[in-house]
């Protein structure tokens, strides 16, 4: 067995010891995926800050089961908007529009 980590847990662990770059991070998030349309890679990216939040606790919040939320930010999970709009809320977000250009 390795004592190597994984990159999930050193993006959580850093994360939940530098709070204060998840804004950035999800900026450039929703921005890329403004630009190509990848939910996967969106998906995965929300899917660690929740991981770095506590995916009990906003499971919680959101008013889903732990693994609702898991499966719904999962590479096949296809969320409905509002389930988004929620998971966004619990992180302290908002969806808003944003002016091209």
């Amino acid at each position: 067995m390795s004592d190597y980590r994984t990159l999930n847990e050193i993006s959580d662990e850093y994360f939940r010891q530098h709070p204060e770059e998840i804004n950035d991070f999800l900026t450039e998030i929703f921005d890329d995926y403004a630009q190509d349309g990848d939910s996967v890679a969106l998906l995965s990216s929300l899917r660690v800050v929740a991981r770095a939040k506590g995916v009990s606790n906003m499971a919680a919040e959101v008013g889903m089961t732990r693994q609702g939320l898991q499966k719904a930010l999962s590479a096949k999970g296809n969320p409905r908007l509002d389930n988004i709009n929620a998971i966004m809320r619990a992180m302290g977000y908002q969806l808003m529009p944003h002016p091209l250009g």
